[in-house]
This record gives C-alpha cells, structure tokens and sequence, in this order.
C-alpha cells in the first residue's frame, strides 16, 4: 500500500486529487495539509510514502517544507512530489535542490499522475528526458558549483558515467546497455554514487551532475 500526504492550501484542490487516489487499491491517503507547516508536522506523524506538496502555500512554503523534509532522518523514507500550476519555473528546480524527488503540474492527465505517484513510491525521479532537458537548459546553464565538482572526486570512473547517464535521463536498464554491463551492476553503480553524493534520489543526482559540470546542457 501505498501512504500518500497531500498538502495544499487549497481544499477543492486536495479534494480533486484524494477523489483520484481513494479510487486506487494500492494507495491510500493517510493525511491532508493546508500549509507546510501543517505538511512538515503530518509527515512526521505519518510517515507517508509520498508528499504531494504544493509549491505555493501559507506559514511554510513547499519548497522550505521539502528542504526540513529532506534534512530530517526520520523522514528519509518520504518521497516529495511538487505540485505546481506554473510548470517549469525558478521554483520547481529550487524544489528539486531541496530534495524534491519530481514535480507534477496540476493538470495533469489522472492516468498520468496515479502513475506518477507510483514512481515516485519506487523511489525514482518524475524527471523524464524531455522535461530533464528543458529544465537543464534553462535553468543550470550556468559554470559549475565548486562543491559540486568537488563531490564527484569520491565517485569512480564507472560511477561517474552512471551518474551523467541519469542526468541524461536513462532508466537503469538503459544505463546497462549503454555501459554493456548487467542492470544489477547498473544499479549498484547508481546507488554507491547516491550513497557518496548524499542524494536522496535520482532528481537530486540529476542536479548535482549538471550544478558539477559532470553533463552540460545540450551536451554530454
């Protein structure tokens, strides 16, 4: 099962998409939030899998709740998803900096986002190739993070090109063929570098492969 916190301010909103969600055997929505504080607060009690956040919202914004979600060890097991109207904003890749595992834009189709929350619950990023790429461009077109490129010095050689991989939006099994290695090994080298970098998530090791200039906007 599934365990699903929604958060956002407002309630016609959380309404629309728990009618969604209760439909589903698999999931179940233990929660509901009006702000982040409220959000931070319920994810503590409920140890949700995933955290449907909205990026807007009173006393404590999605993006803050996300980051005190990601830097409390006691919450390492929940997932935030960002809500959000705009798309592709400023604010969904300071989301995803803060730990944020992938974004939703709240029209989604209904097929799309219970797919989406099942991805998420895996443990993998809402980043596919076309929007990886539209976020990269304009948003990490910028010279690289001296902490960033200084992280990737712990990672091996085979790590690395796992980690550009991810960035360039590959599933594990990709990663494998394009490194003709097993999917097992593909993955192995996808979570050691996680485990080095201290990333929650394939979205994060996305951001620090491009903040590192590891992969380059339009390049490889």
């Amino acid at each position: 099962m599934i365990r699903v916190l929604l958060a956002d301010d407002q309630p016609l909103i959380r309404s629309g998409f728990r009618a969604l969600l209760d439909l589903e055997d698999d999931i179940e929505v233990v929660a509901e939030a009006g702000d982040g504080s409220e959000c931070l607060e319920l994810a503590r009690e409920h140890l949700p899998d995933i955290a449907l956040v909205d990026v807007r919202m009173p006393v404590l914004d999605g993006i803050e709740a996300t980051r005190r979600i990601a830097a409390d060890p006691a919450l390492a097991g929940v997932h935030v998803v960002i809500l959000t109207n705009y798309g592709l904003d400023e604010h969904v890749f300071e989301a995803l900096r803060a730990g944020a595992a992938g974004f939703l834009v709240k029209d989604v189709l209904p097929e799309d986002f219970l797919h989406s929350v099942r991805v998420a619950a895996r443990g993998d990023a809402l980043l596919a190739p076309s929007i990886t790429r539209r976020l990269i461009d304009r948003y990490v077109a910028q010279p690289p993070r001296t902490g960033a490129v200084a992280a990737l010095g712990e990672l091996t050689n085979r790590e690395r090109e796992a980690v550009a991989l991810v960035a360039r939006g590959l599933s594990n099994d990709e990663i494998a063929g394009h490194m003709v290695i097993s999917p097992m090994t593909a993955k192995t080298h996808v979570n050691r570098a996680m485990t080095k970098l201290r990333a929650r998530d394939r979205a994060q090791l996305v951001v620090l492969a491009y903040e590192s200039g590891l992969v380059v906007p339009n390049g490889s």
